[in-house]
């Protein structure tokens, strides 16, 4: 037939023997063989990591992570390999992270790493072990990571004093009763507090630039939408911030956060920040006795100048800009709408609204649906009332 050739049997053979000595012959590929053997040697690392056994980890490569994460409680720590690039004696692996505190996490945290690994009579070895690009860091990336428990808390430290970090932990512990006593939807009952050393550790953490953060005394990581299995937030501090405020001050913002992580099987992309960052200033500042006056001082002096707001606060004043006088307002603004909700409708009703917003297929219409149900309102009543309760208590 015009245009195709049988091949002889004897150039069959020699065309699998090439192939057997490029990619097997209908076996694996050398990529895949490389993969396999480095993700056997981080199976190895993972294993020696979790038994403590320094010897076994020295085997696999440079311990360093080894010595800095002894004092972690790890229930699980495990590796995935992705893709494998290999120059000679030289490879480099894209690798999923998957950890667990226990005690702590109800489901394995996740981190992408970029592993080197070298070769050597014939056995691969890590050589380095770091986040991948655009991802954030781990604390032990920043240093030796201390630990120290509380009643309701883990707080792990870099370059922090352990009395400082039992400070941190006494906040936690009285800040996680609170929020259990604000909301009645079932949560954890604890929380992990991680504090770097400095601003720059926490940028570093949330691999974010620290222009980003500076001011901000603290943050809580979380995908919004994330199921009720997720793991355990991290409630990571800003030890520049959070070392300028006075013990009042540090109290509202350890509860403020814890606030987050309760809530946050409830929180959605159908959640505006309005109420979010409403309700964990809410619940922050429940029971300190603080006044509207005392705790919103910037909106307390907007409305006393007749700028009173004419709608809630959108997500885009909550970012984080050079003008923190309008960024000040929007959460105030939105604790003013919460603590409007507690106090004409009732706490339930307040946890009610929260969680039947975040039950919302989409944002359009999330808000307006719940006010309609749980409050029997709807949002251009409710603006309204909130603009003449603000008047009340600031004009």
């Amino acid at each position: 037939m015009a245009g195709r050739r049988r091949v002889p049997g004897s150039s069959v053979v020699l065309l699998c023997l090439l192939l057997v000595a490029l990619a097997g012959c209908g076996g694996r590929s050398a990529a895949d063989s490389v993969r396999t053997e480095v993700q056997g040697v981080l199976d190895r690392r993972a294993a020696a990591l979790l038994d403590r056994d320094r010897a076994a980890y020295a085997a696999t490569g440079v311990r360093t992570g080894f010595d800095r994460t002894g004092a972690l409680p790890l229930a699980d720590w495990s590796y995935r390999v992705g893709t494998v690039r290999r120059t000679g004696d030289t490879a480099t692996a894209a690798v999923e992270l998957s950890y667990r505190l226990d005690g702590y996490d109800t489901g394995p945290v996740t981190a992408a790493r970029t592993v080197r690994l070298d070769r050597a009579a014939g056995t691969w070895r890590v050589a380095a072990d770091r986040p991948a690009k655009k991802s954030g860091q781990q604390p032990w990336d920043q240093g030796t990571v201390h630990v120290v428990r509380g009643a309701h808390s883990l707080v792990l430290g870099v370059g922090q004093s352990d009395e400082a970090l039992r400070g941190y932990a006494a906040l936690a512990d009285r800040a996680v009763p609170a929020v259990s006593a604000a909301w009645d939807a079932d949560w954890a009952g604890r929380v992990v507090v991680v504090v770097p050393r400095s601003l720059a550790g926490m940028a570093g953490l949330l691999g974010s630039p620290a222009s980003s953060y500076r001011g901000i005394a603290a943050v809580t990581t979380g995908e919004t939408g994330a199921p009720a299995t997720a793991p355990a937030d991290r409630i990571v501090v800003n030890p520049d911030a959070y070392g300028l405020l006075g013990s009042l001050g540090k109290q509202v913002v350890l509860t403020h956060e814890t606030a987050h992580v309760a809530t946050r099987a409830h929180t959605t992309a159908a959640t505006p920040l309005w109420l979010s960052e409403g309700y964990a200033d809410w619940a922050g500042y429940r029971d300190t006795g603080r006044t509207p006056g005392q705790a919103a001082p910037e909106l307390s002096r907007a409305v006393a100048e007749g700028r009173v707001p004419a709608a809630l606060p959108a997500d885009e004043d909550f970012g984080f800009t050079d003008d923190a006088t309008e960024l000040a307002q929007a959460y105030e603004g939105g604790w003013m709408a919460c603590r409007l909700i507690a106090e004409e409708w009732g706490e339930d009703r307040l946890d009610a609204f929260y969680r039947a917003v975040g039950a919302h297929e989409e944002r359009d219409g999330a808000v307006a649906d719940a006010m309609n149900r749980v409050l029997g309102t709807t949002p251009e009543e409710f603006t309204a009332r909130w603009g003449e309760y603000l008047r009340g208590e600031f004009g």
